[in-house]
């Protein structure tokens, strides 16, 4: 017999089984009991189960092994593996075992016939498996002429339900037909309604006749309402059936079935929640009106379409923006102070400017957040700082860079007419922070580009304007966010590349390069420490000499900022620890020895005294995005005709500087003893070295000219001197910029000595105290006193040329 044909004759056995008189069948108080996950058996009714696990298969062996009856009560939970007697039904069916069958994966299917009600009174073994000892249930009630009734009507009711289910054969009608039992009848009918489990054991345990008929006639009406019901839908909605409205279809049936059951429609607490969310966020009154009219929107708009998940994200970031919710600020300035302090080494300008909006805290509650932008070199903290601002201030702290950010929609969110569209990214760190007054770092705001997508830079100049961002609008939201109370910090190493409107909006603080002092403290206070703990060296383990120190500061690093100077300390800490697993474990002092030791050949020496000392080599200072430098300008001359030769990467603006110191020393020749005809057999090649550097600026126009001068006139420049400053043909000195850089950048490099403009006198109250008492610094006004404090007075005063040894 094959699959089907064995599946059909036991479906056929099943029905009229309730036909078979089982009262002769003798039943003992005693029995294994059986735990049944989701499953009620009613007597007389036979029903396939399968059995996996290990209690339910030893009590399937041993009641084939004796006289095949078991015990079989519904679980409460059939989710639970190992059910106790807690969680057992406290009524079940008596059944016997009519075939068994194995399975290649250990599992046994069984078919099973109820045989009348039971209830353990005892349950006298718990394992291997469940035994009990049972009390024997009979139906309760006479015979009546209502009985009958109540028989005859959930008969026919019944008939109905089978002819409107195409998965139950129309036999099982004929079979309820002649049963005559009514207790049978109810049985039949319960075991083939597809009800809760609940309901089921309610109808198995009760043992009354005409209630169990009454309870199964009101299951039975609503069941057939609820197929009536179904019907309808199906046929109102047939035309406007198709493949794609397939799920919709489903959905509607769901929400008919549910609400006529009374469970209510899903999507009611949804909304409760979202409205509740509503409330709690304190939204403002205009975006409180968009919210509730999309909410509206959302009630209406069925869960299968697509724009129900946009309205939804949308209100779930309307919900999640803390609209109303603030951090408080730590206004105590003896605090901030300490924190400032503890984190940076000097900074003096940026902590009096940070002190100074606390106490405009502490006096005006409602001031608005100032828009500073730190502007320096790398690595001279300016990240950090705004992570010790946010610390003393006690607000939440966002980092957001901006470097290659070429979408506006970054900055303002995209429409939500776009498949994923998002806010920008100040509405998503807002979420992120959860509060309103984060402190966000706006990091290299010199590096947005601008592309066929907009201008990020352009869209900032609402973001970072005090008198605008109270109502920024972000693309998405598309309602008004108070920006106001969010103090935004910018960090740059270049002002030039910001939009002249962004960098109005901003107050520019900016921050030069250390000096050595400041190196060397700030290697002892953050560097030494964060360096030894991340290697993990033993306290003690290292110390750092300040020769030590010093010398990795001047010979292995040349920058503006800390960070080679940090890499170079991890190295110096990685060296000492892989001694130290080696055995070696006396501590290691760093002194100026163990630096050449460790780090090999120095990087960085002193060219001056190397290149200074031959006439036409001038030193000028440049400014550069690293810092301050010295730049070497060599001149020399060879037989031709009135030849100028430029080189060295050199920009426009710098080969004009060149033509007028030329045009000035021709113009000046006579005066500076030089012949008037000199230029008449002569070529003359102006050299910057490093020339994959490109250079440019008018500032070196005072080396270019001190250098030609300088060879014609065949008197050395001065090698402990740098200059730098912007002539003029009458051989006027023009002030420069950049003069705190320069001056830090010629202490690296050895220089003692500094030309600068009479007008940039002022500019050298920023240059720190201790490196004004150690330079010497000589104003001037024109190229003659220029040529006065920087040529030797001849040639014979120059030291002589080393000759290069062999080694």
């Amino acid at each position: 017999m094959s699959a089907p044909e064995q599946d059909e004759s036991e479906a056929k056995q099943r029905f009229f089984a309730f036909e078979e008189d089982l009262s002769d069948i003798s039943v003992p108080t005693e029995l294994a009991v059986l735990p049944l996950r989701g499953v009620v058996i009613f007597p007389s009714a036979i029903v396939p189960l399968l059995i996996s696990r290990g209690s339910s298969l030893r009590v399937v062996e041993e009641s084939l092994a004796g006289d095949r009856m078991l015990g079989v009560v519904a679980q409460k939970n059939p989710e639970d593996e190992s059910p106790d007697v807690s969680g057992l039904y406290s009524r079940g069916t008596a059944a016997r075992i009519l075939k068994m069958l194995k399975y290649p994966d250990n599992s046994v299917r069984i078919l099973v016939q109820g045989l009348r009600r039971i209830e353990p009174i005892e349950y006298i073994q718990n394992t291997p498996f469940l035994r009990a000892r049972v009390r024997h249930l009979s139906d309760l009630g006479e015979p009546s002429k209502d009985l009958e009734a109540i028989q005859a009507h959930m008969v026919n009711q019944f008939a109905k339900f089978v002819s409107m289910v195409p998965f139950l054969p129309d036999e099982l009608q004929v079979v309820v037909m002649n049963i005559k039992d009514p207790g049978k009848v109810s049985d039949l009918i319960a075991s083939n309604l597809n009800i809760s489990l609940e309901e089921k054991q309610e109808l198995l345990s009760t043992l009354e006749v005409r209630l169990r008929l009454e309870k199964l006639t009101t299951i039975l009406n609503r069941e057939i309402e609820l197929l009536e019901l179904g019907q309808k839908i199906q046929s109102q909605v047939q035309t406007e059936l198709s493949k794609n409205q397939k799920e919709f279809y489903l959905r509607q049936q769901m929400r008919a079935i549910q609400k006529e059951l009374g469970e209510g429609d899903p999507r009611g607490a949804e909304l409760d929640d979202l409205r509740q969310k509503l409330d709690d966020a304190q939204l403002p009154t205009e975006a409180r009106k968009v919210a509730e009219t999309e909410l509206e929107r959302l009630r209406i708009i069925p869960p299968e379409s697509a724009e129900h998940t946009v309205v939804r994200t949308y209100l779930d970031w309307l919900v999640n923006l803390p609209w109303a919710i603030s951090t408080d600020d730590n206004l105590d300035i003896p605090h901030a102070r300490g924190v400032l302090d503890e984190d940076h080494y000097d900074l003096e300008k940026i902590k009096d400017r940070i002190l100074e909006y606390l106490a405009v805290r502490q006096l005006k509650k409602d001031s608005k957040g100032p828009i500073l932008c730190f502007v320096g070199p790398p690595g001279t903290g300016k990240t950090s700082l705004g992570r010790s601002i946010a610390r003393a201030m006690g607000r939440k702290f966002i980092r957001m860079s901006l470097g290659g950010i070429r979408d506006e929609a970054e900055i303002r969110g995209h429409r939500r007419t776009y498949i994923g569209s998002l806010p920008g990214r100040i509405i998503q760190n807002l979420k992120t922070a959860g509060s309103n007054n984060p402190l966000i770092m706006l990091d290299e705001i010199d590096k947005l580009g601008a592309d066929f997508r907009g201008d990020p830079a352009s869209a900032l100049l609402e973001v970072l304007d005090p008198e605008q961002n109270n109502t920024f609008v972000d693309h998405y939201l598309d309602v008004p966010f108070d920006l106001s109370k969010v103090m935004f910090v910018t960090t740059a190493n270049l002002l030039d590349p910001i939009p002249p409107p962004l960098r109005d909006r901003m107050e520019v603080i900016e921050l030069a390069g250390y000096t050595e002092e400041d190196k060397l403290q700030i290697a002892r206070r953050h560097l030494i420490p964060k360096q030894v703990k991340e290697n993990g060296l033993p306290d003690g383990q290292i110390q750092f000499a300040d020769d030590g120190l010093i010398h990795v500061i001047r010979h292995y690093t040349r920058e503006a900022g800390l960070r080679n100077l940090e890499r170079e300390i991890g190295t110096l800490c990685r060296k000492v620890a892989r001694a130290y697993t080696e055995g070696k474990t006396e501590p290691t002092t760093i002194d100026a020895a163990k630096v050449h030791e460790l780090l090999g050949v120095e990087r960085f020496f002193a060219e001056i005294t190397e290149r200074s000392h031959e006439p036409g080599v001038a030193i000028g200072l440049a400014w550069t995005p690293m810092g301050g430098e010295i730049m070497f300008i060599e001149s020399t001359k060879m037989t031709g005709k009135k030849g100028l030769t430029l080189t060295g990467h050199l920009g426009d603006v710098m080969k004009e500087s060149a033509q007028a110191a030329l045009s000035y020393v021709r113009s000046r020749a006579e005066r500076l003893g030089i012949s008037p005809d000199f230029f008449d057999n002569l070529d003359l090649h102006i050299h910057v070295p490093a020339g994959a550097v490109p250079k440019d600026g008018p500032s070196a126009g005072v080396a270019l000219a001190t250098s030609l001068a300088s060879l014609l006139m065949a008197r050395p420049v001065r090698p402990d001197l740098a200059m730098t400053g912007e002539i003029t043909l009458r051989g006027k000195v023009l002030p420069i910029g950049g003069v705190k850089e320069k001056v830090l950048g010629a202490r690296r490099a050895g220089v003692t000595t500094i030309l600068l403009p009479k007008r940039n006198e002022k500019d050298l109250e920023d240059v720190p105290q201790p490196v004004r008492q150690e330079m010497r610094f000589i104003f001037v006004e024109t190229m003659d006193e220029v040529l006065e404090h920087a040529l030797e007075q001849d040639a014979a005063a120059a030291p002589p040329r080393r000759a290069a040894q062999a080694s």
